[in-house]
């Protein structure tokens, strides 16, 4: 599929990402999230199904696998 992005000739493909959100105060990264993502310019679209996965997730209240240095640009 072409990439919905005004100007890029790229196109679509499968592929896993990493899902950074803030949630609750928290910033939360869920990785190896199947996407489509476009060859040319990165973005990433995801469908119905894996948005509601990411919701069921940032919904349990567990601990992480890993955790991951936060730094804020100043």
């Amino acid at each position: 599929m072409k990439c919905s992005i005004d100007g890029c000739s790229g196109e679509y493909e499968v592929r896993r990402v990493f899902h950074a959100v803030k949630y609750e105060g928290r910033i939360i990264v869920i990785d190896q999230v199947p996407a489509d993502v476009c060859t040319e310019c990165d973005d990433a679209l995801f469908d119905a199904d894996t948005v509601r996965r990411i919701e069921e997730l940032l919904r349990q209240d567990r601990q992480p696998e890993t955790t991951v240095p936060l730094y804020e640009f100043a």
